[in-house]
């Protein structure tokens, strides 16, 4: 329920995955962006379209789950290759080609994701190592490719691990670097680079004093709260 703090805690870590706050997204994208593109435009459309995504997802999986007796409190791949494949097999005929869509959107988000996440390890082993692009991918990919067989058995804990723990530990580092570290002026120029329009007076206050702490306190509550299994 909603006083049970593992929620709130849980949230959080879904808020700050999904989002990529402070993570291999932010950095990668963000370092490949022209100049004229507006940058607190497109931080404002990612989190408002990210959150609408969630919430029709939300309205559309847990009726079609209800309807079908599974337990609501499923996540995990438990919940998309088993309680979501019998939703999809009692929708009749059509549940087939809704669930062949459902599944090659999940491939193409797989694959943007891993794109994602690989490619700041990939441009690192390119301008450190002066290695090839084809080389280099291949090298990450086939890292990656032993670490997620060696954590199978535990990829459940290891995402609450990721989501509760380290994603608010990075979004706190990266905050407070920027907002307390950086110069003022060099952060607000950053941000208000490619926009015609400067950001208000609120933004650098409001991260300094509400975001940080903000994150902070959510690494503290999962460390605290939140246990991983």
């Amino acid at each position: 329920g909603l006083a049970d703090p593992k929620t709130w805690i849980y949230a959080f870590g879904q808020a700050f995955f999904s989002l990529s706050v402070a993570g291999n997204g932010s950095v990668i994208y963000g370092s490949y962006l022209a100049k004229d593109v507006e940058i607190s435009s497109s931080a404002r459309n990612v989190a408002v379209f990210d959150t609408l995504a969630a919430l029709l997802a939300m309205m559309v999986i847990i009726p079609a789950m209800a309807t079908t007796g599974a337990q609501l409190d499923s996540s995990g791949p438990g919940l998309m290759f088993v309680y979501l494949v019998n939703v999809f097999n009692g929708m009749g005929s059509m549940g087939r080609f809704i669930g062949i869509f459902f599944f090659i959107a999940v491939v193409f988000a797989g694959t943007s994701s891993i794109i994602n996440l690989y490619e700041t390890p990939v441009a690192f082993m390119q301008e450190k190592f002066k290695m090839k692009r084809l080389p280099a991918c291949a090298l990450i990919h086939i890292v990656g490719l032993a670490i997620a067989i060696l954590i199978q058995p535990w990829t459940s804990q290891w995402m609450d691990m990721v989501s509760i723990w380290i994603c608010p530990f990075g979004a706190f580092l990266a905050g407070f670097m920027f907002f307390w570290v950086m110069k003022k002026e060099t952060a607000l120029d950053a941000v208000n680079e490619g926009s015609n329009k400067k950001i208000g007076a609120w933004f650098h206050p409001f991260g300094k004093y509400a975001y940080v702490p903000l994150c902070l306190i959510a690494l503290i509550a999962g460390v605290i709260y939140g246990g991983i299994g």
